[in-house]
């Protein structure tokens, strides 16, 4: 039995609570930091949530309240911009399904499944430093406050501040030449179904979309552009230029023109480059240790970056909860989790890549996409055993050796 007994996790996005909950069930006492004034900070749109990952929340008691603000997805389907049909397949037949929700919607969710089953959450709290001691860690805070645990967990995102505390060489983000939008609009395509997601390879760029039950049609756009732009740069531009480069962009392509058009400036989320963490050498030092999008953020077109960042705060909950001390407790989790995410990253990546292809690839991908639906990406036997996967809680972890990277100097 490891002799942690506190935890400050910092960020709190899907991370942060979920790492809570689930040290809180180890039986640590875990209180959540967040920079921001709330839960739901209105950066992000939509997501899928894969079965492991549903599944894994509910070792934790919190997946029929997000299945409550999710919409099941049974098929994809692929065309080109002319609304000419590329490829369908169906989600791997794998229990329980896969959830499209709203960023926004899973974090109060989590939030507020953390608050009710007791974990302490502190707003306004962004992290600048952490001293160690041989019995502790504190927390530094903006606001001049402090707070001390046995551990501290970085759950704060693809720019955490705790990676750069772990190792200051850490690496930064890759930033990918694509830019981020989304929103939902009034305009429905008559032939959309609720249980699909719909992906487009436009003219210019790739536009996805699902119809949801209450009239509307939730979308991204994944528009190529060189410029390294941030959430804040993004927001630099007003809506409404954006929302003219977008229709500009998408005006030969079908359906998306029409989603575009009755889609409301106001309601559009700019989120700026799609990035993704490279392998990341060292995962903790001393007393600190990283989850979620700090330690392994995919691209956006994995669908595994929020399954991802449940699946690790469960694993390094098990680690806390077994192991007699913090060092091997985290080699366990680094063990337990390095490879699996890993390879997803690259897929991820392969996948945003195929975004950027000129209009000759584009050609060839729709001619050969339909075989390799079929064959090399039949779901079944790519996506299907990485969505199979299952963390028994009720197992021991046992010691792993230690990573010869794993420890930042």
């Amino acid at each position: 039995m490891t002799a942690v007994r506190t935890a400050l996790v910092i960020g709190g996005g899907v991370a942060g609570p979920v790492t809570a909950m689930a040290l809180r069930k180890a039986g640590i006492d875990a209180t959540l930091y967040e920079a921001y004034p709330t839960s739901a900070d209105g950066i992000g749109v939509t997501l899928t949530l894969a079965p492991n990952g549903l599944r894994a929340l509910g070792i934790i008691g919190a997946d029929e309240a997000v299945r409550a603000i999710g919409q099941p997805m049974n098929t994809t389907i692929v065309t080109d911009g002319y609304g000419v049909l590329i490829g369908e397949t169906p989600n791997p037949a794998v229990e329980p399904e896969t959830l499209g929700v709203w960023r926004d919607e899973l974090s109060r969710v989590l939030h507020e499944q953390a608050l009710a089953q007791g974990v302490r959450v502190e707003y306004g709290k962004r992290l600048v430093d952490a001293t160690e001691t041989a019995d502790g860690i504190t927390a530094h805070f903006a606001d001049g406050s402090t707070a001390t645990g046995d551990v501290l967990i970085g759950a704060d995102g693809i720019r955490s501040k705790v990676r750069t505390l772990i190792d200051p060489q850490a690496p930064t983000p890759t930033v990918m030449p694509i830019l981020n939008f989304g929103a939902a609009s009034r305009y429905v395509p008559p032939a959309a179904k609720l249980d699909t997601m719909y992906f487009s390879f436009g003219k210019k760029a790739f536009f996805g979309y699902w119809a949801q039950p209450d009239g509307r049609t939730a979308w991204f756009a994944n528009v190529p552009d060189k410029r390294p732009m941030t959430y804040a740069k993004a927001n630099e531009t007003a809506n409404t230029e954006w929302m003219e480069e977008l229709r500009e962009a998408f005006a030969e392509d079908v359906p998306a023109r029409e989603i575009l058009k009755q889609t409301d400036a106001a309601d559009l989320v700019a989120i700026g480059s799609i990035e993704s963490m490279p392998k990341v050498p060292h995962w903790y030092r001393g007393r600190m240790i990283l989850v979620g999008d700090s330690v392994h953020g995919p691209s956006p077109s994995s669908g595994q970056g929020a399954s991802m960042a449940v699946e690790s705060g469960i694993q390094l909950a098990r680690c806390l909860r077994d192991l007699p001390d913090v060092g091997s407790a985290f080699a366990a989790y680094e063990g337990l989790r390095r490879e699996r995410v890993e390879k997803i990253i690259l897929r991820g990546a392969r996948t945003t890549n195929s975004k950027t292809m000129g209009g000759f690839a584009k050609t060839m991908m729709r001619i050969m996409m339909p075989l390799a639906m079929k064959t090399f990406l039949n779901p079944e036997k790519t996506l299907g055993p990485e969505q199979r996967y299952r963390i028994d809680w009720d197992a021991r972890v046992t010691p792993s050796a230690r990573p010869t990277a794993s420890r930042a100097a």
